[in-house]
């Protein structure tokens, strides 16, 4: 049966607690140690006093699924069962299309947690935040409940509206936060333009994540004038929860020429494995820049590992969240499927990211956004015309350049300016173009010296 890694922080988590009173033969116990066959006679044995004596009537197949899933999450946070369904929904989520809030999630003390809100989908557009606890659905308290009941409860049908009461750090209150479900069309990957930059912009890595970046870059270096063209490249990994690993190895190796991008171990040394780069880096040497912050997790991780440690680029931001284990979905018979945590991955120097996460070369914090009085007295402020020698009543002409040469400084002049408006609306993004800048400027004249 088929299989296939993923390098994803676990979207649906499972804890059971509970309370029993046991008597009789239950409370017979052996001073050896029980056979693995004794032990399942014992599960047997409790399976039948449950079907045959609990106070309602339960769902037989509804009871094997939760001891099952009650073994895997045993384990980690990471591994669980799939029911059919759930499966059947994992197998969209890899190939970019599915239906829901568009928020990754995991289980926190208890609490469910926002990993990210995926670009474009209807939490982010709400205003849903990575790091906020979800606390209440439609006024339902969601403490208790294990996260594949919490993810049940925010299921719908499409256009149908959910109010979610969310906890976030430093806010005194809980916010309700109104959102329509909607079909997630998750677009893996686009790249723009930003002045003499290009920004590759990856919210998730499925099957789709590497085309969607060949030909967004082709086409963005077509409208920009080539590579030649430009100073660099901004790869924004920020709140992106991972995928597949093999993705995230392509990723990487799109701007390595050689040398090793992770390697995964597993229980036993013939279990692992190493992923290497291939010759041809697609920017041929352009400075990088690499994003990251707590929502980049797993395969993020890995490409930010990897370039770092290869000195290929400068990684910024914050911490990224600390997730350096790999999980393989096992298909079973019925449809159903296990994610089980099978390896470990290291970056190329060796190191494990497992609950440390990736830390930036330069830390740079999102400051948090203006309230709307003081944003509406800045955009007051930046709108007014500013005076310079110029503007005064006959001032000199510059006599020592053409005018096709202060034609393009004064365009360089209104790149700057609408790179220093972009920090207002994302001061990473704005930091990470700066050092762009900078790496480039250092290029030149390494250049010129030679």
């Amino acid at each position: 049966m088929k299989k296939f890694a993923l390098a994803a922080t676990g979207g649906v988590v499972a804890g059971i607690l509970a309370t029993t009173q046991v008597a009789g033969p239950l409370l017979a116990q052996e001073a050896r140690e029980p056979s693995v066959y004794e032990q399942l006679d014992l599960f047997g044995i409790v399976f039948e006093r449950i079907r045959n004596q609990y106070v309602e009537e339960v769902d037989e197949g509804d009871l094997i699924e939760a001891a099952i899933n009650g073994m895997l999450t045993s384990l980690d946070p990471h591994s669980s069962f799939l029911p059919p369904r759930d499966f059947e929904d994992m197998q969209v989520d890899t190939r970019g299309e599915f239906g829901g809030l568009g928020i990754e999630v995991t289980q926190e003390e208890g609490y469910v947690k926002v990993i990210t809100p995926m670009d474009g989908t209807p939490a982010f557009e709400a205003g849903v935040e990575a790091g906020d606890f979800i606390t209440a659905v439609d006024g339902e308290s969601l403490l208790g409940l294990t996260l594949e009941e919490a993810v049940e409860l925010m299921r719908g049908p499409i256009g149908s509206e959910i109010m979610i009461t969310v906890v976030r750090e430093g806010l005194e209150e809980p916010i309700d936060i109104e959102i329509t479900r909607d079909t997630i069309k998750l677009t893996a990957a686009r790249v723009r333009p930003e002045g003499d930059s290009v920004v590759i912009r990856v919210s998730t890595f499925n099957d789709q994540t590497m085309p969607n970046i060949r030909t967004g870059l082709e086409e963005t270096l077509a409208e920009m004038g080539g590579l030649d063209q430009i100073n660099g490249v901004v790869l924004d990994l920020r709140n992106n929860p991972g995928g597949l690993l093999n993705a995230g190895v392509d990723l990487a190796d799109f701007f390595l020429e050689q040398g090793e991008i992770v390697s995964t171990r597993g229980r036993d040394v013939i279990d692992g494995d190493r992923f290497g780069a291939r010759p041809g880096d697609a920017i041929e040497g352009l400075p990088l820049v690499v994003l990251i912050n707590g929502g980049s997790a797993s395969a993020s991780e890995i490409v930010a590992g990897a370039l770092q440690d290869h000195r290929r680029a400068v990684v910024v931001g914050t911490k990224s969240f600390g997730k350096g284990s790999v999980q393989t979905i096992m298909p079973l018979q019925g449809d159903g499927a296990i994610r089980l945590t099978t390896s470990r991955y290291y970056t190329p120097s060796g190191r494990s990211i497992q609950a440390l996460g990736i830390s930036p070369d330069i830390v740079v914090v999102q400051p948090p956004r203006l309230p709307e009085a003081e944003g509406e007295a800045e955009e007051q402020a930046t709108a007014r015309p500013r005076r310079s020698e110029r503007n005064l009543r006959g001032s000199l002409d510059n006599d020592s350049l053409t005018e096709d040469q202060q034609e393009q400084i004064r365009l360089e002049q209104e790149q700057a300016e609408r790179v220093a408006e972009l920090r207002n609306e994302d001061y990473q993004l704005a930091y990470a173009i700066d050092i762009l800048k900078g790496l480039s400027a250092i290029d030149l004249a390494a250049g010129n010296d030679g």
